[in-house]
């Protein structure tokens, strides 16, 4: 489970990081550094919890963290902006996974296996 304190800094960053404008090139081009995108706890549970399922969507994902799914949503979308995840529609449902065409999420992931791995011997 997540503390309400943790919580309530991940939301700030992930409005800071919501609300910078998508209209111009330059940021379209920028991105956030990996001190930021690892630096949340959140997030960095998202990616393990889909590095172990696969695919889930917003919901179950959100029950897994023990976090409401707005805090979940906006953390999937900075993920997803720096396309590290991506996500397939179904009607009304999301399912969120690793975008394996992304050499940060291949890094991500190895990242993820090698730790897991030396954390077993």
């Amino acid at each position: 489970m997540v503390n309400r304190e943790d919580e309530e800094r991940a939301n700030k960053l992930a409005d800071t990081h919501l609300k910078q404008p998508f209209n111009n090139e330059a940021s379209l081009t920028s991105s956030m550094q990996i001190e930021n995108i690892l630096g949340s706890r959140i997030r960095v549970k998202i990616l393990k919890i889909l590095a172990q399922v696969g695919e889930l969507n917003v919901s179950e994902i959100a029950r897994r963290l023990g976090v409401n799914y707005t805090t979940t949503s906006k953390h999937l979308k900075i993920l997803e902006d720096e396309h590290i995840l991506q996500h397939k529609v179904y009607g009304r449902i999301r399912l969120y996974r690793f975008n394996e065409h992304s050499p940060k999420a291949k890094a991500i992931q190895e990242l993820m296996e090698t730790w897991e791995h030396a954390n077993k011997q």
